[in-house]
């Protein structure tokens, strides 16, 4: 009887260990076939579909990922909370999100008669990168040129329509346009087209200022004739795509024609150095009457003077990184903080708890909002130092002091500026920074010194 059910338990035990090995098997199949094949063709893309939802048919679980660049999740130091907006006629939204003029009135003294003195907001996600350019208050300000446009929606299919295939052609007719007459002509934010090729879905950059502001870099690196689609790694064109538009930027002549300022390097001093060559100004200080500069959004330009990019960490690694779908390796497009996504943005590489990591970043981030905050009230002080001056008219009145004086407000608060527009909090590269804003202090202390020299002069323009 014993050796009967001993039996009996043996072929049992075989039978279910034989049904768990063959459905082991079978999953293993099926993951590699998923392997093997990671999309199906669903419908045929090609270069003149800019719409992300046909190319999600595609691709489900990018673009169900891409969707969620909706969300509104903050951290310490960014990110943006929802905040409800009655919609009206001229702004249809039903939510947006902090008004940073509000947070900090500083804003509104080192932009004193500029449009961003008027309205400025916490950066949403890529969903909303359109339609908040379409409504900021800026646009009843001044009237924004076509220019605009580059960074904030799909413009491809745009650009080759305007310049009859040739997107460079078209990019340039695009600049000239009024942005409230342009604007109507596209319909998404940043789409997969801008940075896929739709043949083989390799990454590609498709902004020509992008093209021509990093073959500006490369020749200076003694590369000549430098073509990005052709000549970068992958691994290059995974931050190359994002620095498409997370850059600094100006828009050169009576064309508006968008340039990336990087012939003599991508630091902030080397862009104020390249400014101070070509004359350019953004606008006159209400306040002072210094000719002055806007920084843009320089994360591209400050993530390359930081230690990940010298380690060969792409944007793309931290933002978006790779995710497990079943057998398949994707990347998440929904582009986010990294501290938002610790365990797969930053674990892949530093073997340490996400809670030591967030504190260690936030740290970093505390000192630099430290430092922030130094150099934006020395900032401060001197705009209101020099308000004093205001009235004096160079041309009618010429002064060298004055005109020095005016000129270090430029170079102070453009390079205070570079480091508040950057969008990571001093965390891209905490050092360079740091220098930076050490070098707007030091401006600032060089201009109190022609200020005071003024005062003892009495320059004044009554």
């Amino acid at each position: 009887m014993n050796k009967n059910k001993w039996m009996f338990l043996a072929v049992g035990g075989a039978a279910i260990a034989t049904v768990l090995v063959t459905a082991l098997l079978v999953n293993i199949f099926e993951r590699k076939s998923e392997g093997k094949n990671p999309f199906y063709r669903v419908v045929e893309i090609n270069d003149e579909i800019d719409d992300p939802a046909v190319w999600g048919k595609n691709f489900p679980h990018q673009y169900d990922s891409y969707m969620k660049t909706a969300d509104m999740t903050h951290t310490k130091y960014g990110g943006s909370e929802a905040f409800p907006h009655i919609p009206t006629d001229k702004d249809p939204r039903d939510k947006v999100s902090t008004q940073k003029l509000d947070e900090d009135p500083r804003l509104k003294i080192m932009w004193a008669g500029y449009a961003f003195a008027k309205d400025f907001r916490e950066e949403r996600g890529h969903a909303y990168m359109l339609v908040d350019q379409m409504f900021t208050e800026r646009q009843n300000v001044v009237q924004q040129p076509g220019t605009c446009l580059n960074c904030h929606a799909s413009l491809y299919t745009l650009y080759k329509k305007l310049g009859n295939g040739d997107i460079t052609k078209g990019f340039e007719e695009m600049n000239k346009i009024p942005y409230k007459d342009i604007v109507h002509s596209v319909k998404h934010p940043v789409s997969c087209i801008d940075c896929h090729d739709p043949s083989t879905m390799a990454l590609r950059v498709t902004r020509p200022a992008f093209m021509e502001g990093i073959k500006a870099v490369k020749a200076k690196e003694g590369i000549k004739e430098y073509d990005v689609n052709k000549m970068a790694s992958r691994q290059e064109m995974r931050s190359f795509v994002c620095g498409q538009c997370h850059v600094e930027y100006y828009f050169k002549g009576p064309d508006k024609r968008l340039v990336y300022p990087w012939a003599k390097g991508l630091k902030a001093d080397d862009i104020m150095a390249y400014y101070k060559e070509d004359g350019h100004k953004d606008w006159v200080h209400a306040m002072t009457g210094a000719e002055v500069l806007k920084a843009q959004h320089p994360e591209f330009e400050m993530f390359n003077q930081g230690t990940h990019a010298r380690a060969g960490v792409a944007c793309v690694d931290c933002h978006m990184p790779y995710k497990r779908v079943g057998a398949m390796k994707i990347t998440d497009h929904h582009v986010q903080s990294p501290l938002l996504n610790l365990n797969k943005a930053c674990q892949t590489c530093h073997n340490v708890p996400e809670n030591e990591l967030k504190s260690r970043v936030e740290t970093i981030q505390d000192r630099h909002i430290q430092l922030r905050n130094v150099a934006f009230d020395a900032l401060v002080d001197y705009i209101n130092d020099l308000k004093e001056f205001k009235d004096v008219d160079l041309k009618k009145t010429p002064n060298t002091t004055l005109a020095n004086a005016r000129a270090l407000q430029k170079e102070a608060q453009f390079l205070f500026d570079f480091v508040e527009a950057e969008n990571s909090s001093g965390f891209h590269a905490p050092q360079e920074s740091a220098r930076i804003l050490g070098l707007s202090i030091e401006k600032v202390r060089e201009g109190q010194k022609l200020v005071a020299e003024l005062r003892r002069s009495k320059v004044t323009g009554k």
